[in-house]
C-alpha cells in the first residue's frame, strides 16, 4: 500500500552558500537511507531559507517482506566425528534458531552450514523516525552550531519537525524536536504556527501565506520579474547565475525591484561598483547601451503591495558602501601605483616577500621573452613585471581583494602608462578558471605565465606540494593555465627543457616530482579517452603544442570504425618488436626478402615514411594504412625464421613500422 510522504525540517535562516554546495548530496543522502531502510521510491526535495522539504507522492507503509540467508562453516569444520563443534553451535545461536533448525547447502565448491528465514516488513511509521535522523545527520555543511543544552549540531537550530503519511502525523523527534502537524509561512503574513491536517493543506497554506515553496519556481518568478523590468526601463540586467542561486536560496517569496544610486559614483570602474553590489549587498547590475549605469536590481523578500520602502532602504544602505569606494579609488590615484612596501609583505615561509617573487618572476618573463621572441618591447614586459602587484598596497584593493590586478590596470592608466602594460597588469591571473579569458598579447601572456612559473617552482623548492584533494595555492589550475595560454598563443613549451631550464633559480626543486605533477595535469587537462592521452606521453613527446596535436590525431582515429580492427594489428606488431632496442639504428635489407609480401610491405611502408605530411593525423592515418600488407605479411611470412639474419631483417621492417608510428603515439596503450 502506498501513502503521500511530507517531511518538513523547519529550521533559522540557512545560509546560501553552504545549502547550494550541499543540494546534490541532501538528495543522495536521502535516496541511500531509503536503500538501507529497504523503502527506495521517488521523491521531490525542495528548500526555502526556512525549511527542507521531502516529497513522496507515493511512499510504502510498509516494507517488502525479504529472505534473509546466512552462510556459515563447512560441514566437515562444524561437525567432527558426527559431534557438533562450537563453530557449528555459534552459527546455530547467530541465527537465533536451535541446531536441529540448520541446513546445508553448496557454496564455492564446498558443503556449508545454511540457514534461510522470511522477514516481515516492518511498518514505515516505525522506521521514519530514525531515517530521517540518520538523513539528517549524514548531511555536512561545513560549519555546524550547537543551541539550547544540545550536544548535538546542525547547521542551523532546528525549530519545527512536520512528518506526515498521509493524514497521519508520524512520530518523529529530531534534536529534541517533536513533530507536529503544523508549518511556519512567510513571517510577514503570520508569525504563529499554523496546522495542517494533510499534505493538500501543507502546500495550499504555504502558498497562501506567501511562501513560494519550489525553487525553480522562485527562479522562474525571479527571471520574469527580470524580463519585465528590462521591457518597462529599456535596460539589460546582468544575470550571475551564482548570484541568482543565492537570491533564489534566501527568498521566499521574492520580487525584483529597480533601484538607483548617485549618477556621481560612475566614475567609479564599473568592477568597482558591481563587485560592491554584488558580495555586499546581492544586486544585480544594470546596463543600457553597453555601459553602466546608476540602477541596480535587489530581489525582495517582503510581502507587500507599496515597495517603495523597501527600494529606499536598499538604495540608502548601498550610497556608504559607494562612497567608501570613491574615497579609496582616490586616494589611491593621489597615491599612484608603487611597489613600495611590497619587500615587507611576506610572500611565505621560506620564499622570502612579494618583492623577492616580483624579482624572481622578472628572471622567468625574461627567460620566456628571449626564447619565443616575441613582437613587443623587454621594457614593457619589465615594467608589467614590476607593478603587476603594486595594487596589493591600495586601498581599494585591501578592501576588495577579489580586484587585485584590475585595479592596477586602472591606476597604469590613469598614470600614464603604455596601454600594453595595462592589459597585462589587467590579465596576469587569466586565465582563472576552466571557462576564463586566456591573456590578449603575447605580453600579458609571458607575464601570466611568469607568474605561475614561478609559484610552481618556489612552492615546489620548499616542499609545498599538492596532496590528493589539497592544493591550497592552486598549483594545478596554474598549470592548466599554463597549457591553454601556450595553445593560444602558438608558444612551444617543453615539459622536461623548459622546467629544469628555469629551475636553475631555485634551490631543491625535486624535478621528478615536479614534472610527474605537470603530466598528472596534462593527463587530466584532456578532455578524451585516458588512454589516449598515455599512449601519446608513452612516445616521449613532452611539448605542449606537438603533445595537444598528437592528442587530437590520435582521439580522431580511435573514435572512427574499425579502429578496433587496426589496433589488434599493431599491438601483435608491439607485441613482436618488445625486445629490441627502438632508440637504435634499424636496418633493413630488401636483398634477404624471401616472400612477395615483405617486398609489398616494405614498398609501402617506405612511400608512407617519406611523404610529407601536413598533419599528425594525416601521418598517422597513412601509418595505419600499412594494415593490410601487415596483414599478408603476418599470414604468409614466419617472422622467427631458423636463418638468423632474415628473422633480424623481418624484425627490423616491423619494428621500422612501429618506430615510425611511436613518434607520435605507443598505439598498444590505447584501450577501447
Amino acid at each position: 500500500m502506498f501513502k503521500p510522504l511530507l517531511i518538513e525540517i523547519g529550521v533559522e535562516e540557512l545560509p546560501a552558500v553552504p545549502l547550494l554546495k550541499q543540494l546534490k548530496n541532501i538528495e543522495k543522502q536521502f535516496a541511500d537511507v531509503l536503500e538501507k531502510y529497504s523503502l527506495l521510491g521517488e521523491f521531490e526535495f525542495y528548500y526555502t531559507p526556512r525549511r527542507l522539504v521531502i516529497w513522496h507522492r507515493e511512499f510504502k507503509t510498509v516494507q517488502d517482506d525479504s529472505v534473509e540467508e546466512f552462510f556459515g562453516a563447512p560441514l566437515a569444520v562444524a561437525y567432527k566425528d558426527g559431534v557438533a563443534t562450537p563453530a557449528a553451535n555459534g552459527f546455530a545461536k547467530k541465527c537465533g534458531v536451535s541446531l536441529e533448525e540448520i541446513g546445508k547447502t553448496e557454496k564455492d565448491g564446498k558443503e556449508v552450514l545454511y540457514y534461510k528465514k522470511n522477514v516481515k516488513g516492518k511498518p514505515s511509521t516505525e522506521l521514519l523516525g530514525e531515517m530521517i535522523e540518520l538523513w539528517i545527520k549524514s548531511l555536512d555543511f561545513g560549519k555546524s552550531m550547537r543551541w539550547g543544552s544540545l550536544e548535538e549540531s546542525f547547521i542551523r537550530p532546528i525549530r519545527w519537525v512536520n512528518v506526515m503519511l498521509g493524514d497521519e502525523l508520524v512520530d518523529v523527534e529530531l534534536f529534541g524536536v517533536k513533530s507536529a502537524k503544523k508549518t511556519f509561512v512567510h513571517r510577514i503574513s503570520n508569525f504563529d504556527a499554523l496546522e495542517v491536517s494533510g499534505e493538500k493543506e501543507y502546500f495550499d497554506t504555504l502558498k497562501n501565506g506567501g511562501v513560494t515553496l519550489f525553487p525553480e519556481l522562485r527562479r522562474e518568478n525571479i527571471l520574469a520579474g527580470f524580463t519585465s523590468l528590462e521591457k518597462e526601463n529599456g535596460i539589460k540586467i546582468e544575470i550571475d547565475e551564482d548570484l541568482l542561486d543565492e537570491v533564489v536560496a534566501i527568498t521566499e517569496n521574492p520580487t525584483p525591484l529597480l533601484g538607483s544610486f548617485d549618477e556621481a559614483f560612475l566614475r567609479l570602474p564599473p568592477e568597482v561598483i558591481i563587485t560592491s553590489m554584488k558580495e555586499h549587498q546581492r544586486y544585480f547590475p544594470v546596463f543600457k547601451g553597453g555601459k553602466l549605469v546608476n540602477k541596480f536590481v535587489v530581489v525582495s523578500n517582503a510581502l507587500t503591495d507599496d515597495f517603495s520602502k523597501v527600494i529606499e532602504g536598499n538604495e540608502r544602505v548601498l550610497r556608504p558602501r559607494l562612497a567608501d569606494a570613491l574615497f579609496f579609488f582616490d586616494n589611491d590615484l593621489k597615491n599612484g601605483l608603487s611597489i613600495k612596501g611590497l619587500q615587507k609583505v611576506a610572500f611565505f615561509k621560506g620564499l622570502g616577500t612579494v618583492g623577492d617573487k616580483i624579482e624572481r618572476e622578472r628572471k622567468v618573463a625574461h627567460t620566456l621573452f628571449d626564447m619565443y621572441k616575441i613582437d613587443a618591447d623587454k621594457e614593457d614586459l619589465d615594467r608589467a613585471i614590476t607593478l603587476a602587484k603594486a595594487d596589493l598596497m591600495s586601498e581599494m584593493v585591501y578592501e576588495f581583494t577579489e580586484l587585485q590586478g584590475l585595479m592596477g590596470y586602472y591606476y597604469a592608466k590613469e598614470a600614464g602608462e603604455r596601454l600594453e602594460v595595462a592589459t597585462a597588469i589587467k590579465e596576469q591571473y587569466l586565465p582563472d578558471g576552466e571557462d576564463s579569458d586566456l591573456p590578449s598579447t603575447p605580453l600579458s601572456a609571458i607575464v601570466a605565465m611568469s607568474i605561475k612559473l614561478d609559484t610552481l617552482l618556489a612552492l615546489f623548492s620548499v616542499n609545498q606540494i599538492p596532496t590528493g584533494s589539497r592544493d591550497p595555492f592552486a598549483l594545478r589550475r596554474a598549470v592548466n593555465g599554463l597549457i591553454r595560454i601556450t595553445s593560444e598563443h602558438n608558444f612551444e613549451f617543453d615539459i622536461v627543457q623548459t622546467l629544469k631550464e628555469l629551475s636553475a633559480e631555485y634551490e631543491n626543486i625535486d624535478m621528478q616530482k615536479l614534472e610527474s605533477f605537470f603530466l598528472e595535469r596534462v593527463k587530466q587537462f584532456f578532455k578524451v579517452n585516458p588512454s589516449i592521452v598515455e599512449a601519446v606521453l608513452a612516445s616521449g613527446e613532452r611539448e605542449l603544442l606537438k603533445l595537444s596535436s598528437k592528442i587530437k590525431a590520435l582521439s580522431a582515429l580511435v573514435d572512427s570504425e574499425g579502429f578496433s580492427e587496426i589496433s589488434s594489428t599493431f599491438k601483435r606488431v608491439a607485441n613482436i618488436t618488445k625486445d629490441l632496442d627502438l632508440n637504435s639504428e634499424l636496418s633493413v635489407d630488401a636483398k634477404l626478402f624471401e616472400e612477395d609480401a615483405e617486398n609489398v610491405l616494405h614498398a609501402k611502408y617506405v612511400a608512407v615514411s617519406q611523404k610529407v605530411y601536413d598533419s599528425y593525423e594525416e601521418e598517422l592515418d597513412a601509418l595505419l594504412g600499412l594494415k593490410p600488407e601487415l596483414d599478408k605479411f603476418f599470414e604468409d611470412v614466419m617472422v622467427n625464421a631458423e636463418n638468423e639474419a632474415v628473422k633480424n631483417n623481418r624484425k627490423s621492417l616491423v619494428a621500422s613500422i612501429y618506430k615510425s608510428i611511436l613518434n607520435i603515439a605507443d598505439i598498444k596503450e590505447v584501450t577501447i
